[in-house]
């Protein structure tokens, strides 16, 4: 099913004054404090955050999954469900595979049906935390630290593999993680297992084309539970460091133990030059994976405020960083889901871009906390929805992307062309 470009402009003519409206109270107001709207217009049409092939069907927990039908049985499947989504925001353009679960059997017809689309390859990911059908060794107990050197090669050669699916479709970078661990004490040596996990990655390094970028991501806890090899973002820059230039931490906002500082993570990370990308979603103990900004919009704000400063600094060897959200949608359609969660980033985008910089700098330097915080919060609570829907509007999207996908009865359509009971693959 595609979105046709007349349906969206038919539905946004349904509310275009009221839009126009509210946008132009809004940009009154922002040009009052000498905001340069057209300029935060044309970031915000251009930032682009990529959908993971696993998150387009229904999630679940170890309890159960409820499909909701229409799932994407295909890779081309799960290319046209970000292709209906970017149809309506104008800022999913990229999808972000994972192998063996999306193993393409023709790099050159799919390359073709993404860019019917308008999507890239964003990110390749490795599977090294499962078992696959004629799998010659396990995974059970690690797979780049695992103490068997089979082992280890077995996971460093399906990395390579999916280095080499990558380069066919016009990835440009390897996203690593890693479920090794232990849950008992006394089970694994931990100073081995990381020691083989840096050798493994190493090999791997060396494989990555010149113009490619290494993604080592990290987690404290889960699948195992007393501890695993890479636990927080100090042993991920750790390792991205060892590596080499093209190695970078990534930051998942769910893997992180309850309170963690994750804007203070960011900015040390960009300071060093070492922080590769984000994966977004909300979470309330750990990894929950929810809609991005469901619970803790303000502190995805405050993380974009550190990443904007970032990107600003002229002087940053810091990368432009990868964006991509990785959530589980268990209740939710997950498209409804994946919309929200990227209007919730562009909101926070948008919001750190009207952050007066130069006034916050003096408060810090007067040290006047009273003023930093009315600084950030008057920016938080700028309702910036009209200035997003502008920008959607300007890019020929929708201006309620949530309300035209239910319109134009989406979830109706995929379920009668491909089934109630459709599963997505690799879930």
């Amino acid at each position: 099913m595609r979105i046709d470009d007349q349906f969206i402009q038919s539905h946004n003519d349904k509310t275009l004054p009221k839009h126009r409206e509210s946008f132009a109270h809004l940009k009154q107001r922002l040009e009052e404090k000498h905001i340069n709207v057209e300029q935060i217009l044309k970031s915000i049409k251009g930032f682009q955050v990529a959908i993971p092939s696993w998150a387009l069907g229904t999630g679940g927990t170890r309890f159960g999954r409820f499909p909701g039908g229409g799932e994407p049985r295909s890779l081309e499947e799960k290319m046209d469900d970000v292709g209906l989504l970017h149809a309506l925001n104008k800022a999913s353009g990229a999808i972000s595979l994972h192998i063996p679960w999306d193993i393409p059997s023709d790099a050159g017809a799919i390359k073709e049906h993404a860019a019917s689309h308008g999507l890239i390859f964003d990110a390749m990911n490795s599977n090294t935390f499962q078992d696959q059908e004629g799998q010659h060794h396990s995974y059970k107990f690690g797979s780049l630290c695992h103490t068997s050197k089979q082992v280890r090669d077995q996971a460093v050669a399906h990395n390579k593999e999916v280095i080499h699916y990558g380069k066919e479709l016009g990835s440009k970078s390897l996203t690593v993680w890693l479920s090794d661990g232990s849950s008992f004490p006394g089970q694994m040596n931990f100073r081995k297992a990381l020691q083989r996990t840096l050798e493994s990655l190493q090999e791997i390094y060396v494989y990555l084309p010149e113009d490619w970028k290494l993604f080592v991501e990290y987690k404290p806890y889960e699948p195992h539970f007393y501890h695993t090899v890479i636990q927080d973002w100090g042993t991920s820059h750790l390792l991205a460091r060892e590596l080499g230039e093209k190695a970078f931490t990534l930051v998942d906002l769910g893997h992180h133990l309850p309170n963690t500082n994750i804007e203070q993570i960011v900015s040390t990370l960009m300071w060093q030059g070492k922080l590769g990308g984000f994966h977004f979603n909300d979470s309330k103990f750990g990894d929950d994976d929810l809609t991005v900004g469901a619970l803790k919009p303000y502190q995805l704000f405050l993380i974009f405020n550190e990443l904007v400063e970032g990107m600003k600094d002229k002087g940053s060897k810091n990368p432009s960083p990868a964006w991509m959200i990785d959530a589980s949608h268990n209740l939710k359609d997950p498209l409804e889901d994946l919309l929200q969660s990227v209007e919730a980033i562009q909101l926070a985008y948008a919001q750190a871009l009207l952050i007066d910089r130069e006034k916050l700098e003096q408060a810090r330097e007067q040290n006047d906390p009273v003023l930093a915080q009315e600084i950030l919060q008057d920016a938080y609570r700028t309702d910036v929805r009209p200035l997003i829907a502008e920008a959607r509007r300007q890019a020929g999207a929708a201006l309620a992307p949530v309300q035209t996908f239910r319109d134009a009865q989406v979830r109706k359509n995929l379920i009668e062309e491909r089934g109630s009971k459709a599963l997505s693959t690799g879930l």
